[in-house]
C-alpha cells in the first residue's frame, strides 16, 4: 500500500472534523484512495490547547516552514478561514509543488483565479468542495455530472445560520433577535454574524457557484447582496397569509446572454421544494437545458459534513493519480455575458408600509404605482396603532427600477411615515 504524508493549517470546528473522520473512516479512506494517508503536520496557534481531540506528539506546529519546506508533505489542507494568511500559505504551497484542499469561500470567491492559475502553471491540483454549502457535492456534481447541460439557472438556500434564524422566526413565532441569539448559543452563528446576516457568505458562495456555472470570472461587486436584518415577524405572519414562506435565497439565473446575480431574502410559494428546507439544511436548485431541474440537499456546515466534503477532495486528488485538472472556476474565456443590474430585475414584490390614518392616503399611493409603471395586485391594510395604518402591497410583475422610483416618491409623501420593508417574491414559474 502506498503512503502519502498530508498536513492540515488549522485545527478548528472543520480541522478536527477532518481528523476525526481519518481516524474513524480510516479504512474505507484506504480503500478508496488507493492510500495510505496520514496526517504528520497540523499548523496551530498554540500546540497547549485542548481541542478535545487526541493528537500524537509531534505533529502540532506553530512554524508554518515545516509544513511548506517539507518535501515529504504533498497535499496541504487550508481550514484557517479569512483571506489572510490563508491565502498566502496556500501560494506557497503550490509554489512548492504541493496540491492544495481548501474550504475557504471568501479565498476562492475573491482570488480564486489567481490561485487556480498557479496551480495549472505549477502542475499542481487546487480542489474547494467544502468551500460552499458543507457536506453537500455541489461543485463536483456541476464539474463531473452536469458536463452535457447548460445550466441555466441555480437557486439555493447556501447559509445555514440565516436559514436557522428563519426557520426559527417561521415556526416558532420567534423575533429576529431571540432567534439570532439561539444560533449564536448553539454554534450556527459566530459572535459577530455580520457575513452570515448580511449575506456576505452567501454572496461568496454564489461567485464560486456561478463561476463554476458559467465559466467566468465573476467579480462579487456585481452581486446584488441584502441581508435578513429587516425581516420582522410581522413579514413572516403576512407571508403566511399569502401562501409563502421567506428564506435567503442566492439566485442565478442566464436569460439571453444576460447573468441575473442576487442574494437578498424571498417569498416562496409554501408547496415549493424550498419552502421545506429548515434550520441549519441547504438546498440547491439547478436547472439545466437536458436535466431538467435537480436539487441536492443536506448538511450546509459543521465539522463532519464539512470534513467529509474537504477528505472527499483529498481522496479525489489521490485517484487522479495527482495528474488531472483543478476544479476550475474559470475555463469559458469568452467572458460574453452581461451581468445585470439591479433596475433591471424583474420580479413581484412584497412592500410593508406605514401610513398617517387620512383620508386620500390610498389614492396618492395608487397614483405613484401607476405613474411609474407598476401594477398593484393587492393592497392590504393591517391594524392602526396611534394614528399609524400599516398597509401590505403586493405587486405584479414589474421591473426594480420602476419599483425604486416608486419607493423613492413614497417617501417623499406628507402621508407616509415609513417604508418598512421591501421583499422579492419568487413564483418558480
Amino acid at each position: 500500500m502506498n503512503k502519502i504524508e498530508i498536513a492540515l493549517l488549522g485545527l478548528g470546528n472543520v480541522g478536527t472534523g477532518v481528523w476525526e473522520i481519518f481516524k474513524n473512516n480510516k479504512d474505507e479512506v484506504t480503500r478508496r484512495s488507493g492510500y495510505e494517508i496520514e496526517i504528520t503536520k497540523i499548523l496551530v496557534n498554540d500546540v497547549d490547547k485542548d481541542r478535545g481531540v487526541n493528537i500524537p506528539a509531534g505533529v502540532l506546529t506553530t512554524d508554518i516552514e515545516e509544513i511548506l519546506n517539507n518535501d515529504n508533505i504533498k497535499i496541504v489542507v487550508e481550514l484557517l478561514g479569512g483571506m489572510h494568511p490563508a491565502k498566502d500559505y496556500m501560494l506557497r504551497a503550490i509554489e512548492n509543488s504541493k496540491h492544495v484542499v481548501t474550504a475557504n469561500k471568501q479565498v476562492m470567491a475573491l482570488e480564486g483565479k489567481e490561485l487556480l492559475d498557479k496551480a495549472r502553471k505549477n502542475g499542481v491540483l487546487l480542489y474547494y468542495e467544502g468551500s460552499v454549502a458543507g457536506g453537500i457535492p455541489i461543485l463536483k456534481g456541476i464539474e463531473e455530472s452536469l458536463t452535457a447541460n447548460k445550466i441555466e439557472e441555480i437557486v439555493g438556500i447556501i447559509n445555514g445560520t440565516t436559514n436557522y434564524i428563519l426557520t426559527k422566526m417561521s415556526l416558532e413565532n420567534m423575533d429576529f433577535k431571540d432567534a439570532l441569539k439561539e444560533a449564536q448559543d448553539k454554534g450556527y452563528a459566530e459572535a459577530d454574524p455580520t457575513s452570515d446576516v448580511e449575506s456576505y457568505d452567501a454572496m461568496y458562495k454564489l461567485a464560486i457557484l456561478t463561476s463554476l456555472s458559467f465559466g467566468l470570472d465573476v467579480d462579487v461587486e456585481n452581486i446584488y447582496r441584502e441581508g435578513i436584518t429587516k425581516v420582522s415577524s410581522l413579514d413572516i405572519e403576512y407571508a403566511k397569509e399569502f401562501g409563502y414562506c421567506i428564506k435567503l435565497l442566492a439566485i442565478a439565473k442566464e436569460k439571453n446572454g444576460t447573468l441575473e446575480l442576487r442574494v437578498h431574502p424571498t417569498m416562496i410559494p409554501i408547496a415549493h421544494p424550498l419552502a421545506n428546507v429548515n434550520d441549519s439544511f441547504n438546498a440547491i436548485l439547478i436547472k439545466g437545458n437536458a436535466v431538467g431541474d435537480l436539487m441536492f440537499y443536506g448538511r450546509g456546515a459543521g465539522s463532519l459534513p464539512t470534513g467529509s466534503a474537504v477528505v472527499s477532495d483529498i481522496i479525489s486528488i489521490l485517484r487522479n493519480d495527482m495528474t488531472l485538472r483543478s476544479i476550475s472556476t474559470v475555463e469559458n474565456k469568452e467572458n460574453s455575458k452581461q451581468i445585470l443590474k439591479r433596475d433591471s430585475y424583474k420580479s413581484q414584490y412584497y412592500l410593508r408600509i406605514s401610513v398617517k390614518d387620512m383620508s386620500g392616503v390610498l389614492g396618492e399611493i395608487s397614483t405613484i404605482w401607476g405613474k411609474n409603471k407598476v401594477s398593484i395586485s393587492s393592497i392590504t391594510q393591517k391594524g392602526e396603532k396611534e394614528g399609524i395604518v400599516t398597509l401590505v402591497i403586493v405587486t405584479h410583475d414589474a421591473i426594480e427600477g420602476d419599483i425604486i422610483k416608486a419607493l423613492d416618491e413614497l417617501e417623499k409623501l406628507d402621508s407616509v411615515y415609513s417604508l418598512d420593508n421591501l421583499i422579492r417574491v419568487e413564483k418558480f414559474e
